[in-house]
């Protein structure tokens, strides 16, 4: 094990490498359309389907490779998640869908949800024109595409709606977007979540960055105001009602969705560190982070990137892995130091090899592994020598 060494970031946390400007532009998901920054995609799903109006009755055709976080604002409306198929590169199946809304009884589906997973986009034109076909609209999940070019559109440009994750692309602690190319959002107001929540947004993004030695000067500089501000945060959580959570459960990797979190604003920390980030240099980052790994996968026994290429345009959320033996290779990464992500791992209950093979197979081999912007050069050969070691032991 490599206990001595320091820890290596799943994601970004807080130093200069996301504002460093670079020459040249990168489109966000925010330049689709009208916006509103909220703390997390869940809520952006949430409040999409509500400015949809959808109810109970009704249907929402998600994909069946999936994160459990996606069902409950489903369920939170009334209406019924219905899980269509994907291919073995996590494609929608079109013509499953094409099946799904073409169904003549039953409850109507209202929305299909279009996830571009770890930031590769879905079939947009086709999925368009199959929604537009049958009056049904399109609800593109961008948690894993906060950045790029979708055949010369931002991701969210083709949906009536896009939710986003912008703590999966920035030193965020918490963040998310609600965005429309097609629908006006003036009925969407949202208010600040109090003095609480703004502090430990502030304290969080702060503590994750020194946690993982950047700005090591800053935390010298910051320790006696820390040591206060956490003080003041401690006599605020104790005084809040125990039933009343600072932050939303998607900030600290849960799965439930708070719908009293529906009508709160990003926090300013969160905002600015938005605002003066470089979507170009994020993007150019992840990029050769990424190429970076999959040449140390070249010719390694039982592992393979899960796509073949990466296309121009696209920024990725993590690299996907596919491993033979995943359960194997995510214990000796661990043990290795390096952290990773099984997205989609367990699937939402009754969702299985009989909804999707390729669902099935997608969330128990896939492992998700860091690439963004924040990673330095000895981090990346760190998870290098450790995918080599796996494969070769």
């Amino acid at each position: 094990m490599h206990s001595s060494l320091s820890p290596i970031p799943l994601a970004p946390v807080l130093s200069l490498a996301s504002f460093r400007r670079q020459a040249g532009g990168a489109a966000t998901v925010l330049d689709a359309g009208q916006a509103r920054l909220v703390t997390s995609g869940r809520v952006a799903i949430a409040l999409a389907l509500r400015e949809l109006g959808v109810g109970a009755g009704e249907r929402v055709l998600l994909p069946a490779y999936h994160s459990a976080s996606m069902v409950p604002p489903v369920q939170w409306t009334g209406a019924t998640p219905e899980f269509y198929r994907v291919g073995a590169d996590a494609r929608a199946d079109l013509d499953d869908i094409a099946t799904r809304l073409a169904q003549p009884a039953g409850a109507r589906v209202r929305v299909v949800v279009a996830t571009h997973f770890f930031g590769f986009p879905q079939p947009l034109a086709a999925l368009r024109a199959l929604c537009d076909a049958h009056g049904v609209a399109l609800l593109e999940d961008c948690a894993h595409a906060f950045i790029g070019d979708f055949d010369g559109r931002p991701p969210g440009a083709w949906g009536d709606y896009a939710a986003a994750s912008s703590m999966k692309f920035l030193p965020l602690y918490e963040g998310g977007a609600l965005v429309s190319a097609r629908h006006g959002l003036d009925r969407v107001t949202l208010r600040a979540a109090g003095p609480g929540f703004e502090l430990k947004t502030a304290l969080n993004t702060l503590q994750r960055g020194f946690a993982f030695g950047r700005l090591r000067g800053l935390r010298i500089a910051l320790a006696p105001m820390l040591r206060l501000q956490a003080l003041a945060w401690n006599a605020l959580k104790r005084r809040r009602r125990p039933a009343a959570a600072l932050a939303p459960a998607s900030s600290d990797s849960g799965y439930g969705f708070d719908p009293r979190w529906l009508d709160k604003r990003s926090a300013l920390c969160s905002r600015l560190i938005l605002a003066l980030s470089s979507p170009a240099r994020i993007a150019a980052l992840r990029r050769r982070n990424y190429l970076r790994l999959q040449e140390a996968l070249a010719g390694l026994p039982g592992l393979r990137p899960l796509h073949a290429r990466l296309p121009d345009g696209v920024c990725p959320w993590l690299f996907p892995l596919v491993a033979d033996d995943p359960d194997r290779l995510a214990r000796r990464l661990l043990e290795a130091g390096v952290p990773l992500t099984r997205f989609g791992y367990p699937l939402w209950e009754g969702v299985d090899e009989r909804t999707c093979p390729h669902a099935a197979h997608l969330s128990r081999h896939v492992l998700g592994l860091p690439c963004h912007q924040e990673l330095r050069d000895a981090e990346l050969a760190r998870i290098a020598q450790a995918l080599r070691q796996a494969a070769s032991t």
